[in-house]
């Protein structure tokens, strides 16, 4: 960044911190009274008090936001992207996780930067058709660096993310499923699961209403989480059971077939304290012991446990690209290369480039970079089909004076004006202009045909 823009955004950071100030009087001190804002609400109005949102940087900070949750990138947990939040451009990131029932989002956030920096992480369900309005459900303070969520609904959900005004910084992001149950038997996971939720019985004429986990006769079975065992009995069908009321999360846990039932109704036990012990009795007689384990919402019925209780075996990805490359521009290398949704060989192609094509690199994830277009789409592509834009492809002399613009656009703005006979770098192509270096290192753009 040159003196003249440093001392531009030290300027406005300055008038920021005051209007900020001020603009937190009685009204603001009011509101907060009657109604309980978010720490992302909460400077999204000091900026609207302080008639900032009337201001070109404050309206794109809170576009940004707005922008995040409608054009969302779709990814696979767990997940870890490494990126950068330029201070001269706000910038909000939207990532949409599929998740289940049961399941706890857990977000973690890494930021390194110069200066204290403030950045606000929010969660929110929406539809499966993504076409109502994201309901924000969860939130963490401005200087925390965690947000979980135990997930109610199967639904997609959104974390935004987005820094404070006018600060720069490197982040790191991960987001995994982990369960929100601790499993039934001890050193047994969610792959020793032999019948599934709704794996037919009685010949079709019902649906297994929870998970099987076999298991040698005698093991014990444990409290999966705090709470009180409401009943222990004997029924047909379940043979000896327990069930444990786990308030805190508004729900029962059903244990049968069991050999043993070590616990009494009304009792109090934490998490790990044996319930009874693996067996098969009521109508698991004639099969292996196994604990046939369920989980009832109340007033809601049944639901599947998996989601409850499995830990994904998959370890959190590293970022293995060439981290420079984070915020500059780079150029497709190879003859063609396809931008994808995700970061993923597997996902769907975004777009196909063709040879030197620009990409601004915003992150980076496994060995996939996030890329943005001159367009300003943003997506995923392999770091093997890129390179850096250090040597030109060619060197171009204007036949005539041509503008170096700031966009590769038409309503774009001249940044300076290049003479005739000025020959001059080219790094890159894009339709119908060029990426080009000036000699004191800057970058912009020209009309290919001049």
């Amino acid at each position: 960044m040159n003196i003249r823009k440093s001392g531009y955004y030290q300027l406005v950071a300055f008038i920021l911190a005051v209007a900020l100030l001020s603009g937190c009087g009685s009204r603001e001190t009011l509101r907060g009274v009657f109604k309980k804002e978010t720490p992302y609400e909460r400077y999204a109005s000091s900026l609207k008090s302080a008639k900032l949102d009337e201001t070109a940087i404050g309206q794109d900070w809170l576009a940004a936001g707005e922008l995040s949750l409608q054009n969302t990138h779709p990814v696979t947990l767990p997940f870890k992207e490494t990126g950068y939040f330029p201070a001269d451009k706000p910038k909000a990131l939207g990532y949409q996780v599929e998740a289940k029932r049961g399941e706890k989002i857990v977000v973690n956030l890494e930021m390194k930067a110069r200066q204290n920096i403030r950045v606000f992480m929010d969660l929110f369900e929406t539809s499966v058709d993504l076409a109502h309005t994201p309901k924000r459900v969860a939130y963490a303070d401005s200087t925390s660096t965690t947000l979980s969520y135990v997930v109610e609904e199967d639904l997609p959900y959104i974390v935004r993310v987005q820094p404070e005004l006018l600060r720069s910084g490197q982040y790191t992001i991960t987001i995994q499923a982990q369960p929100t149950l601790v499993f039934p038997i001890p050193g047994k996971n969610s792959r020793h699961i032999a019948s599934i939720w709704g794996d037919p019985r009685d010949a079709g004429a019902r649906l297994h209403e929870g998970i099987d986990i076999f298991a040698p006769r005698g093991t014990p079975v444990i409290a999966s989480v705090e709470g009180t065992v409401s009943r222990v009995g004997e029924s047909p069908k379940g043979g000896k059971v327990v069930w444990l009321s786990d308030m805190n999360h508004g729900q029962n846990l059903y244990y049968a077939h069991l050999d043993q039932q070590l616990v009494t109704a009304g009792q109090r036990v934490a998490v790990g304290d044996t319930l009874g012990l693996v067996g098969n009795t009521g109508n698991a007689k004639g099969t292996g012991p196994h604990l046939h384990f369920g989980i009832y919402r109340y007033g809601r019925g049944a639901t599947n446990p998996y989601p409850y209780l499995h830990a994904s075996a998959l370890p959190v990805p590293t970022v293995k690209v060439d981290a420079t490359h984070i915020g500059n521009w780079v150029r497709v290398a190879s003859k063609m290369a396809n931008l994808r949704v995700q970061p993923s060989p597997k996902s769907a192609v975004y777009k196909t480039l063709k040879r030197y094509t620009p990409l601004l690199v915003t992150g980076g994830a496994d060995n996939w970079y996030r890329v943005r277009l001159p367009d300003n789409s943003e997506a995923y592509v392999l770091s093997t089909l890129v390179e850096g834009i250090s040597k030109p492809i060619t060197i171009k002399k204007l036949k005539q004076d041509l503008p170096l613009l700031d966009d590769a656009d038409p309503q774009a703005s001249p940044m300076d004006s290049l003479p005739s006979g000025t020959a001059i770098p080219v790094v890159a192509t894009y339709g119908a202009y060029l990426l080009v270096r000036q000699q004191d290192g800057r970058l912009g753009w020209i009309q290919a045909a001049d």
